[in-house]
């Protein structure tokens, strides 16, 4: 039997991944097709103390990775936010989907057992059971940060709706 964990995690983020791809596709066909500079899209934000577009996408992928290294008992790999154009973030979220589909479910089979610490040796350390870990912070987080990033296209033009934004289930 495959795990819950995996079940609710892998194909979740998978999916919601490749939706953020084609939005951000739409995106920057739209800049390219109205000649706007791809990065009024790239740096707009939804309220000035918010992340930008770019940002948003990095701190989703982060999540991405980092739900299903944790969760498979994996060592989350670091990798530099240096992404600043579409072709940047297109290829971080194609990075990112390699890396959460290279794990099994065999993987995840004593992932329920698993304590994930949050900010370890911190005054700021939480320990979590691993299904508190993904349903109510990583995946929480995940969430935001992508719909945000679809919200901040949105907001500024891009035709999409909510098809784009769930993408293929």
């Amino acid at each position: 039997m495959t795990s819950p964990l995996y079940t609710a995690s892998v194909p979740v983020l998978k999916q919601m991944l490749s939706a953020l791809s084609d939005v951000l596709k739409k995106a920057e066909a739209h800049a390219t097709e109205k000649n706007i500079d791809p990065n009024a899209y790239l740096g707009a934000r939804l309220f000035p103390d918010m992340f930008p577009l770019s940002r948003q996408v990095q701190i989703a992928a982060d999540f991405a990775k980092g739900i299903s290294s944790r969760l498979a008992g994996a060592e989350v790999p670091s990798w530099p936010d240096t992404d600043a154009t579409f072709a940047d973030l297109q290829a971080l979220i194609a990075k990112t989907l390699a890396h959460v589909g290279s794990f099994t479910p065999e993987q995840f089979e004593k992932s329920e057992a698993l304590e994930i610490v949050l900010r370890p040796g911190t005054p700021k350390e939480k320990k979590l059971s691993a299904s508190a870990y993904l349903l109510h912070y990583g995946l929480p987080q995940f969430f935001f940060h992508v719909t945000t990033s679809y919200a901040i296209l949105r907001h500024n033009g891009i035709e999409v709706g909510k098809r784009d934004y769930m993408g293929a289930y």
